[in-house]
């Protein structure tokens, strides 16, 4: 068993505690995540305010490049981060899985490093010119969650170091490991400090949210603990971007194709076997289409093998966690003593590992924990409606708003339909199809601020306004 360390300002830092990583295909040990301490902390923050002294004033052209060179040797490393990501988390190599997410993160690593805000001159005339900089806002802290954790640490770390920040991360003690190798990796690419990690419970993200050496925080995960950081980022005035839970609908209307769409359908749902903020997480389907939806997305399911990650035959791999396996456990008993009707899986089967299998769950309602809060895991409500009003006003009854989805043949009907969604991002005739360029965020209690593409870029920088 692999003993890992620290790193903080370019070196390995042991650590006296430890704690085991549970591999969730077989419930053996992966390796040994140092306990980080509020010591570590300080001399993360520490590392990385010297850091920032240096790394603000490199050219933009030159920490491009070096975005760019992180890109090339994760990409190098590709397969040995896709392997240890699969033995801590569960997801299979293959498919949307392990390999999956590390190419998404070097593709988005490459994205990111050829943006550039450069100076926008607002006013140049008799009356003076006026320059709109973004600047750099110094140590920014990033809480990473266990559901894609080499993908999401990319997400928050490239765009702060590409606008001249510097950053310490800490990523959910169920899945450190592939985030610390990528630190590792990032740092040969890097001056020393200016990527750190620190690993260890909660209690490192609540001292980094109220930490005054941090600048910013942005955290990826439950709403609950999003409310948690906001409270603690108070007393700093943090900038905070927050991604946060989400309960995601989907609308099938009448006009849908249900043999064209149960592909997008289930996968827009079970991606990552459920554990997705934006998955599809509600199913709302017209009456006319209703049992033809159920068949179709049943059938399907039947094709999916649910295993351990490093076997080829698996398509998807297990819930990470025991506790999200019991909550996904009891929403489905309660949809089925509620008068659910399960069309396949529901049965868990007695471990090793937390495997779920692919559950649907037909005639159910609002008034059941499915359907009202986010299971995070392989399980789908499906909701009969016959009325287009009360469909997307049922959508839209939730305290949550990051993705919706709508389904349907007519371009002008889908997309008006879209518009009435209250979410951040929607799709048509499909789900949680994010990309580099388009900025990607929730509204409602779920969470507020952007990623990705300039917009994503412009929020790890403060505005200066400079008149001439």
């Amino acid at each position: 068993m692999q003993r890992w360390s620290l790193l903080i300002d370019g070196r390995k830092v042991e650590t006296d505690g430890l704690q085991d990583v549970i591999n969730p295909s077989t419930g053996s040990v992966v390796g040994a995540m140092p306990v980080g301490t509020a010591r570590d902390l300080d001399a993360a923050v520490a590392a990385a305010s010297r850091a920032f002294s240096v790394w603000k004033e490199v050219p933009d052209s030159e920490r491009a490049e070096a975005c760019r060179a992180v890109a090339k040797t994760i990409d190098a490393h590709s397969e040995e981060l896709a392997r240890l990501l699969t033995l801590e988390q569960g997801k299979p190599m293959n498919g949307l899985g392990s390999r999956f997410e590390i190419g998404g993160a070097v593709a988005w690593t490459r994205y990111t490093a050829d943006l550039s805000l450069p100076v926008e001159v607002l006013q140049d005339g008799d009356e003076g010119r006026v320059e709109l900089h973004r600047k750099p806002i110094g140590v920014v802290g990033s809480i990473t969650p266990w559901n894609w954790p080499v993908m999401i640490a990319c997400w928050h770390i490239v765009p702060a170091i590409r606008a001249g920040n510097t950053v310490v991360i800490k990523p959910s003690p169920l899945t450190p490991l592939s985030t610390i190798r990528l630190v590792e990796l990032i740092n040969q690419e890097l001056p020393p400090g200016v990527v750190n990690v620190v690993t260890g419970e909660s209690e490192i993200g609540s001292l980094m949210s109220s930490h005054p050496g941090i600048a910013k925080v942005t955290f990826t995960g439950s709403t609950a603990t999003g409310r948690k950081i906001m409270q603690n980022a108070a007393g700093t005035l943090k900038r905070l971007t927050l991604e946060l839970g989400g309960n995601d609908a989907g609308i099938v209307l009448p006009d849908a194709q249900p043999k064209k769409i149960v592909e997008g359908l289930f996968w827009g749902a079970f991606i990552n076997c459920g554990q997705t903020c934006a998955a599809l997480k509600r199913l709302y389907v017209h009456d006319s289409l209703y049992d033809e939806v159920c068949r179709e997305l049943t059938a399907y399911a039947k094709q999916v093998v649910v295993g351990d990650g490093l076997s080829d035959s698996s398509t998807l791999g297990p819930v990470q966690n025991r506790r999200q396996f019991e909550i996904v456990s009891s929403f489905v008993k309660e949809a089925r003593e509620k008068g659910g009707r399960v069309l396949i899986g529901g049965d868990p089967t007695d471990g090793p590992g937390w495997f779920y299998p692919v559950t649907l769950v037909a005639d159910v309602d609002h008034g059941c924990r499915l359907v009202d809060e986010e299971q995070f895991g392989p399980a789908l409500p499906i909701i009969r409606y016959s009325d287009l009003d009360e469909a997307v006003g049922k959508a839209n009854a939730s305290s949550m708003g990051l993705g919706g989805s709508v389904w349907g043949t007519d371009p002008e009907t889908t997309k008006r339909v879209a518009q009435r969604i209250e979410a951040g991002s929607v799709w048509i005739n499909k789900h949680g199809a994010i990309q580099p360029n388009a900025p990607f965020g929730g509204v409602k209690q779920s969470g507020f601020g952007v990623e990705f593409g300039l917009e994503g870029l412009k929020e790890v920088t403060t505005v200066q306004t400079v008149f001439c």
